[in-house]
């Protein structure tokens, strides 16, 4: 079969995609079908279960045959589906080291730009075992298992439940393979760093009857460090802005004197603001214990966290895969697929910023450590003891099942019984982060014991003395060796322990589908399938104790734990209604209606209607309408509390666009007039949003909804007869998805309260006594909704075989005509927010895919171009439309260029039954632009792009 994808009739394209067509789309093709025992006229496709010849042509479907996998330079299925132009965002990239939680390690998918958790993904048309969150991590499946993947570009929520609202993507492993297969690949980036290997073998037997395969795949990819490349060694916003975000919480240690008094009000007697603060910090050779001999901090002792920072971070992976099958009868078999999995994913971020006003620990007037007699507010940045985070998720799964056939009054029915069980174990290993018990203690009373050994305690009788307390000097600089210093490994065990994560996660499935055909029409079969399903999903993630505790400098979090079981029955109808007709080679109809009962909010009924028209034997014509949703998870609804720096704007400091200091609402919350928005470490905000100082909690709502979509495709297909080889599709879509499961932001909340004069909205927060934000606890909603449109345009060809080899060429487009969600304007009211040309939501994706061979040699060459970007301005940036207006209110916007990578692979067939591969992705190290917005990231570039050129080597041998 041909894959092709939907289209609409090319008038309706818009005008600014016939400009962007340079570059295109990356070569998709279909793997042969599926040996076994169901006859080749009636195979299945992801989108239906109604088996048939020409299923494929119903639905907008691309297929990414193994042959093409091996044409690409990566080693994960992600990556693989990142680089379609119908994906979105990465969700959680590898380049956001400040990520969190149970989710972060594992690569998702996500189509559409809908989101990660509205791609429903499948293993062999069943669903993959997901995270609490509702989060399905691709890199449980070893590339070496995989035969080829289907993406169906599409709303299936009748055909496949909860979750498929912007489409489904099966993953399809290989089954009978008979022989040996041993993979070899290694690889780095041109800086040297970033070290890839992945080693692979598949073994398969095959009998009479039955079969056997296994894969094993071992990968393993180290780490890139920020400080290694060009767009985050020198700060947050790039090369040109040198120690831009450098934190004024350096590793050398520094107290103030005076200090800010929380307790009094700007005017007061004895008021000192953040502004009035002064910092000392020991001058090179000092004496630590002299007061003297410390000086006043300069904007030079701002440190560069991004030093100590991974920009991409490490995992390892280690797979096995088992199919094994037998035919009972040649109308009963049995099918069964085992996987383990274990992934390892390593982070690492700079040593967390301390400030004692934050915890409540001031340096003790009895530390033995203190120059000045007085208990001392400090910070330090905990330089000698970066924050890493090991993921290590185990996956193990079962799916067994018996299909066959029977012919029944002449017709044929398909049959099929199956059960999933599917686990994920999650163990999370932190360190870095200080123990608020033992740092306290270190901070306390401590002497100089006769033997000129630092000990807590007041003496020797003082039971801390001998408790294993390390005391600890803050003020003593990274690198400076001394008495309680923090290099010190026993002073570092004291103040440093493990935390320890753990999560599991169980998806139990039992199924049971019949399809067939009900009457011969005259225009041909009427096709049905009909099923049932019973599914309960379990999750727990239990946070460390000192995370549940409140109790280090880690962010607070409580266990999610929950459960749901559902029960759903569905229908799926296929009319024919002409056939063999002028104008109507085919016309067929086709209807789906699923009913689904859940344990936790009731029933849904979601439909899904479609037609296929052929007016010529060239030309189809085709569409689908579809109702979707989305069930809450068990974290939306069963989550425990976790806490987070967010950035905000103030409207109650004179900084914020529209501020309202001074009105009643905010002088009764005791915000000052003339308040400036504080920051991280109580510096007044220079630009808006600015991030809290202190850590806000949000949490789970067991009162969500589902969330609902309704999604539409016409598209068409055109196979000129007259120019062999070559097909043309395009198709458009729409999807609107309503009651969103969304977070209940700060910016609604504070805006609510102040500008609105909800003062039901002010519960949420509190407030210190220099006015600033100290507090706030708020949850999820269905708040959301959004709408987007697009086309896709494919065009493939397959050129005459010439004297010099056969060319291929595989273009394919992605254009993003609206991307519209809700939000509010400073007045509270509701504003739709057009978001297409932001980080992730490309005006147009464009890959155009080239492919040469002859004889034994293969040349791929793949052209990756993604539109140019926009994002909002940042204070003391470029700008490049400072007085633009969006929904009457505004927003300035900095736009950025276009931007193309190129990869290429070279490959060569040995005689001794070997391939050989040798390619670059990149390969002419194209560099995206700063983006200050820091988008899917956490440094000045977007999360999706190459950092750099990468290079690798493949070797295949067969037995």
């Amino acid at each position: 079969m041909n894959v092709r994808n939907p289209a609409v009739r090319f008038g309706l394209l818009p005008a600014g995609i016939a400009l962007a067509l340079a570059p295109a789309f990356a070569s998709a093709q279909e793997a042969p079908e599926a040996k076994g025992t169901t006859d080749l006229d009636r195979i299945s496709v992801t989108g239906s279960r109604i088996r048939g010849a020409a299923v494929e042509t119903q639905q907008p479907i691309v297929t990414l045959s193994r042959e093409n996998l091996e044409k690409q330079g990566y080693t994960s299925v992600a990556d693989v589906l990142q680089n379609l132009t119908s994906a979105g965002s990465p969700a959680i990239s590898r380049s956001e080291s400040l990520a969190s939680g149970e989710n972060v390690g594992g690569y998702y998918v996500d189509i559409r730009n809908l989101g990660a958790q509205r791609t429903l993904v499948l293993m062999n048309g069943k669903r993959l075992g997901a995270t609490t969150a509702g989060y399905q991590d691709l890199s449980q499946i070893p590339m070496a298992a995989i035969e080829r993947i289907e993406i169906l570009k599409d709303g299936a929520s009748a055909i496949y439940g909860s979750d498929a609202i912007a489409a489904v993507v099966n993953v399809i492993t290989r089954k009978r393979f008979d022989g040996a297969e041993a993979s070899v690949y290694v690889g780095q980036y041109g800086k040297g760093d970033g070290d890839t290997e992945t080693y692979s073998f598949t073994l398969g037997s095959m009998g009479e009857r039955g079969g056997v395969t296994m894969s094993a795949e071992y990968s393993k990819q180290d780490p890139v460090w920020a400080k290694d490349r060009w767009f985050s060694r020198d700060g947050n916003a790039g090369p040109n802005y040198p120690g831009s975000g450098a934190s004024p919480i350096n590793q050398k240690g520094g107290f103030c004197d005076p200090c800010v008094t929380p307790n009094l009000k700007q005017g007061e007697p004895g008021y000192v603001g953040p502004s009035d603060q002064r910092w000392y910090t020991l001058r090179d050779g000092g004496n630590p214990a002299n007061r003297a001999d410390y000086r006043l901090e300069t904007s030079a002792d701002a440190v560069n966290a991004n030093q100590q920072m991974m920009v991409q971070t490490g995992i390892e992976r280690k797979s096995l895969y088992v199919n094994g099958n037998y035919d009972f009868t040649d109308a009963i078999s049995f099918n069964a697929d085992v996987l383990y999995n274990e992934r390892n994913t390593t982070q690492q971020i700079a040593g967390y910023p301390y400030q004692s006003a934050s915890f409540d620990t001031p340096l003790s007037a009895d530390s033995a450590f203190n120059p000045t007699g007085e208990d001392l507010t400090f910070r330090r940045r905990l330089w000698e003891v970066p924050r890493t985070t090991e993921s290590q998720v185990k996956t193990l799964r079962f799916a067994p099942s018996i299909s066959g056939f029977f012919d029944f009054a002449g017709k044929t029915f398909d049959w099929d019984v199956g059960a999933l069980w599917n686990r994920n174990e999650t163990t999370k290993r932190g360190h870095g982060d200080m123990s608020l018990i033992a740092s306290e203690q270190a901070l306390g009373a401590s002497f100089i014991g006769a033997d000129g050994v630092a000990r807590c305690g007041t003496s020797m009788s003082d039971p801390l003395a001998t408790s294993g307390c390390r005391p600890w000097n803050p003020l003593l600089p990274f690198g400076v060796a001394g008495a309680g210093s923090l290099a010190d490994q026993a002073t570092q065990d004291f103040l440093f322990p493990y935390f320890t994560d753990t999560g599991l996660t169980k998806t139990t499935s039992f199924t049971a589908n019949l399809s067939g055909s009900i009457v011969t029409l005259p225009a041909g079969d009427l096709g049905f399938a009909v099923g049932v399903e019973h599914r309960k999903e379990e999750g727990r993630f239990s946070p460390d104790a000192f995370a549940q505790s409140g109790q280090s400098t880690g962010l607070g979090a409580q266990t999610t734990q929950g459960e749901y079981s559902l029960d759903e029955v569905y229908l799926e109808l296929n009319v024919p209604v002409l056939a063999d007709m002028p104008f109507a080679k085919e016309l067929t109809l086709n209807a789906a209606t699923r009913y689904s009962d859940y344990s936790n909010f009731g029933d849904t009924l979601n439909s899904k209607f479609g037609f296929t028209w052929r007016p010529l034997d060239e030309l189809l014509v085709r569409g689908t309408w579809a109702e979707g949703f989305r069930a809450p998870t068990i974290d939306n609804l069963y989550g425990g509390l976790s806490s987070s720096f967010e950035s905000y704007t103030d409207p109650c400091g004179i900084t914020a666009p529209g501020s309202v200091n001074g009105n009643a609402a905010c002088s009764a919350a005791g915000v000052p007039v003339g308040y400036t928005q504080l920051g991280q470490g109580l510096i007044p905000c220079t630009s808006t949003p600015c991030a809290t100082p202190d850590q806000f909690i949000s949490g789970a709502n067991p009162n969500l909804t589902p969330e609902t979509s309704k999604s539409t495709t016409v598209g068409l297909v055109w196979s000129p007869r007259w120019v062999q080889g070559l097909d043309i599709s395009l198709d458009w879509y729409k999807y609107e998805i309503s009651d969103m499961i969304i977070a209940d932001s700060v910016d609604r909340i504070l805006r609510d309260c102040y500008v609105l004069g909800d003062a039901s909205r002010c519960a949420a927060h509190t407030r210190a006594g220099d006015g600033h934000i100290n507090g706030m606890t708020y949850g999820l909603a269905n708040l959301g909704q959004m709408e987007t449109q697009g086309y896709d345009l494919g065009i493939k060809y397959r050129l005459p075989e010439l004297a010099i080899g056969q060319f291929a060429i595989d273009w394919q487009t992605s254009y993003l005509a609206k991307y519209d969600e809700q939000g509010q304007n400073a007045d509270g009211g509701n504003i739709t927010i057009g978001r297409v040309g932001e980080p992730g939501l490309f005006r147009v994706r464009s890959n155009l895919g080239l492919t040469w061979s002859k004889g034994d040699f293969g040349v791929a060459y793949t052209a990756r171009y993604y539109s140019g970007m926009n994002e909002a301005c940042v204070a003391n940036r470029p700008c490049d439309d400072a007085d633009r207006y969006q929904n009457g209110e505004k927003s300035p916007l900095r736009k950025t260029g276009s931007n193309t990578f190129h990869d290429l692979q070279v490959s060569w067939k040995a005689p001794w039954d070997a391939t050989i591969a040798l390619g670059a992705n990149n390969v002419f190290d194209h560099k995206g632009p700063i983006m200050f917005t820091q988008p899917n990231s956490s440094f000045a570039y977007y999360g999706g792009f190459d950092v750099g050129r990468f290079l690798y080597m493949k070797y295949t041998q067969r037995f």
